[in-house]
């Protein structure tokens, strides 16, 4: 497929999936039109880009649909001012298009198989998802790229007061898209949306105990 192919598949993304599902911000709307998604999949699925499902990528990992991408951002509202932590970061596609919205952006992923393509602005680093980087902590926004079955508190404390999370979250075989904000040591999450996201590995709730 051409370059023109794909910018036409784009625009029809954003005019036909986005628009019409409550992404409208002029700034993220820019993002979604420059940013070249079919970069962030591999070649044999790039004519698979701009449909609005997962993309796989390989060991069990997927490419977040366009759209819940582009909801969790529009919820979480990211400012110039914001520092961010992307987490499942994968291939790189949410940093690329927070790169030039937000003052910083580190994108952390634990799969070595999933090499991310390079984005000026954004910091690529490795480990455990569901710790977080407290190396950049704190951060005013953190985009959880995908769908987890809890958010652990060593994730929620690397928020500054009043930060801002943005995850998919599995409810009873649900997923739904969510948002939430830190207040002092209390963190909590508001579902807004029931749509397909990726599950991400090492969020299983811990096990409760019976007696």
């Amino acid at each position: 497929m051409t370059h023109q192919d794909f910018d036409q598949m784009r625009r029809a993304m954003v005019d036909s999936q986005l628009r019409t599902n409550n992404v409208n911000d002029p700034r993220l709307i820019a993002a979604l039109s420059a940013v070249p998604r079919e970069r962030f999949v591999p070649a044999e699925a790039q004519v698979a880009a701009y449909i609005d499902r997962p993309v796989p990528l390989g060991g069990g990992r997927a490419l977040n649909a366009p759209l819940a991408t582009a909801r969790l951002l529009a919820e979480a509202r990211p400012t110039a001012t914001d520092r961010v932590l992307v987490i499942g970061s994968a291939t790189g596609y949410a940093a690329a298009l927070l790169s030039g919205l937000v003052a910083s952006v580190t994108a952390l992923e634990e799969d070595a198989a999933l090499v991310p393509v390079e984005t000026p602005g954004v910091r690529y680093v490795s480990g455990p998802l569901a710790a977080g980087w407290a190396e950049n902590a704190p951060y005013d926004l953190i985009l959880i790229d995908g769908a987890v079955e809890t958010v652990p508190k060593a994730i929620s404390d690397q928020l500054v007061d009043g930060g801002r999370l943005a995850t998919g979250l599995v409810e009873r075989g649900v997923t739904r898209l969510a948002i939430g904000r830190r207040a002092g040591d209390g963190f909590g999450l508001v579902t807004i949306l029931d749509a397909e996201a990726v599950s991400l590995p090492g969020f299983a709730p811990a096990p409760e105990f019976i007696f």
